[in-house]
């Protein structure tokens, strides 16, 4: 067993993580950082999931380190890819062309460009990173953590890693069964939230979707993959709010609930250029080739890809039979092949059976994609986890904070201790219980930092979706740019709190305390407030 000590361990190499991690290193600190799955960037790379973000996001409404990511994606095409004239100089790079986002883009660029933001760091030998490597102990001392040991997959080595302070920026919230920290899952009651779309019970098992994400191009020829072991059970299932079989090109409106067709036309030949990605104003999910489309080959050299490819993270492939969250390793496990089972099942009903617009059935010219993704089964490397386990904390943001239903126009709340913001609709996909999409208009909001402390622990802090929200606010605070928000903000504390031998606690109840942490994310780039003006969707 290999032991280190370090001044600020952050586990969990997703965006949150990440940000984390470069707050800390620019503020002169030594960080330890861990990683599960053999990239970097969690949702936005091993997730294989491009940046939702609200339609303002070239302007305003995220930190200065996000904006850098942003523009090192769009900057390595334009040194590395041969696109076209009109594409390179085009101010707004959208590589994918995609209907989600206004950065659609493959995961193995923002790979590398997170690689780069971090290769200084670690040839100063100032940032050590452990990878692939999971958590599996943590050394407690009353409400300190002393110690998290991290078990080294594929080898079975474990390292323990001592630090003043540990940041959780797992996927799923993983240290705090392990440090025994309070949490919650699912759905919280009414009684405690008074959110109006709670239910009366509380249902911690009732928890969203995963999805396991997939590219896809098309090409002549045959690409039909095996028959999926579970293929016979997937193609019947049909759910009684869906309005069509799961394997389908339907779906309910997320917003209105009402069955909505969705057409399927692999590489329409559409103007890239052209294409306005605002979800504010249309879903774009109308043809599902072109909604979270990754590469537009027309933004390229004639002959350089073949074909479009397009990024399969639809409601199809939404796996909400069972949690997969506080069950055990082996029911987990089963769970997780199983959601599998299913995205292999709409690919191949896809090549198969799925009708298409010249009244044939199948294209057996849809090929998966296994090294966009950087895999060996073709799907991600990690499952998209939209909802994990999440604090209990100093704050609990609720439903009617931001709810455009409640608030009116009196906008979404303002906290005295904001440490940034954020923007999308309340967006759950559907549950394990059964339950159909919520969707409920948000107003741009702000990120407390009570959100960010745990009710009880002192030196363990929430760097990603487990902050402290409910089943319901996690909808909208779950996103990139909220997510690496958070991280950001929790490396900040971590490295002020080391600086000035402060708690993360009394930073948040002492006034001046509070004013001078806000003063220096607000130099570091860090938005706290929405410009006048601004409302919601």
């Amino acid at each position: 067993m290999n032991e280190l000590r370090t001044e600020i361990l952050v586990v969990g190499g997703g965006l949150g993580g990440i940000a984390a991690a470069l707050a800390a290193l620019r503020r002169g600190r030594h960080v330890v950082l861990t990683e599960e799955y053999p990239w970097l960037g969690g949702q936005l790379t091993s997730q294989a999931v491009p940046p939702d973000e609200h339609p303002w996001i070239e302007e305003f409404g995220a930190t200065r380190t996000y904006r850098a990511l942003r523009d090192g994606i769009r900057d390595h095409y334009r040194r590395a890819y041969p696109l076209t004239d009109a594409a390179r100089v085009h101010p707004a790079l959208n590589p994918g062309a995609g209907w989600v986002s206004k950065l659609c883009h493959e995961p193995r660029v923002a790979v590398a460009v997170i690689d780069e933001l971090l290769a200084p760091w670690r040839a100063a030998g100032r940032l050590t990173v452990l990878q692939p490597a999971r958590p599996t102990r943590a050394d407690v001392d009353g409400d300190t953590v002393r110690a998290v040991t991290v078990e080294r997959l594929g080898t079975g080595a474990t390292t323990t890693i001592a630090a003043d302070y540990v940041l959780d920026a797992t996927e799923t919230g993983d240290l705090l069964p392990l440090t025994g920290a309070e949490y919650v899952t699912g759905f919280e009651s009414r009684a405690e939230t008074g959110e109006p779309s709670a239910p009366d019970a509380a249902q911690p098992h009732n928890q969203q979707a995963i999805s396991y994400c997939f590219a896809l191009d098309h090409l002549d020829g045959d690409h039909t993959i095996d028959r999926p072991a579970r293929y016979g059970h997937w193609r019947s299932v049909e759910p009684e709010f869906w309005g069509s079989p799961l394997l389908s090109f339907g779906a309910p409106d997320p917003r209105t609930l009402r069955p909505k067709p969705r057409v399927f036309d692999p590489n329409p030949g559409d103007d890239a250029l052209a294409v306005d990605a605002d979800q504010s104003r249309e879903q774009g999910d109308g043809n599902l080739w072109t909604f979270r489309r990754i590469a537009a080959r027309d933004l390229f050299a004639p002959g350089h890809y073949a074909s479009d490819i397009t990024l399969v993270n639809w409601p199809n492939i939404d796996y909400f039979e069972a949690p997969v969250v506080d069950v055990d390793d082996a029911t987990r496990r089963a769970r997780l092949d199983d959601a599998k089972q299913l995205s292999l099942s709409m690919l191949y009903w896809m090549q198969t059976e799925a009708p298409r617009p010249d009244g044939g059935t199948g294209w057996p010219g849809l090929r998966l994609r296994a090294d966009v993704v950087g895999s060996t089964d073709g799907l991600a490397q990690a499952p998209y986890v939209r909802e994990g386990r999440r604090i209990r904390a100093v704050t609990t943001i609720v439903e009617h904070d931001l709810s455009q239903a409640v608030r009116g126009a009196h906008g979404a709340r303002r906290y005295a201790d904001t440490i940034g913001i954020g923007m999308y609709r309340i967006d759950l996909h559907p549950s394990t219980g059964g339950d159909n999409y919520l969707d409920v208009a948000a107003e741009p909001f702000e990120i407390p930092l009570g959100a960010l402390l745990p009710q009880r622990m002192r030196n363990l802090l929430p760097a990603g979706k487990n902050i402290g929200t409910t089943h319901i606010t996690n909808g909208c605070y779950r996103l990139h740019p909220v997510e690496w928000n958070i991280g950001e903000a929790a490396g900040h504390l971590a490295a002020s709190c080391l600086d000035d031998d402060r708690q993360p606690h009394e930073i948040q109840a002492k006034q001046p305390l509070l004013e001078d942490f806000q003063a220096l994310l607000t130099r570091d780039g860090v938005e706290l407030r929405w410009p006048a003006g601004v409302s919601g969707y």
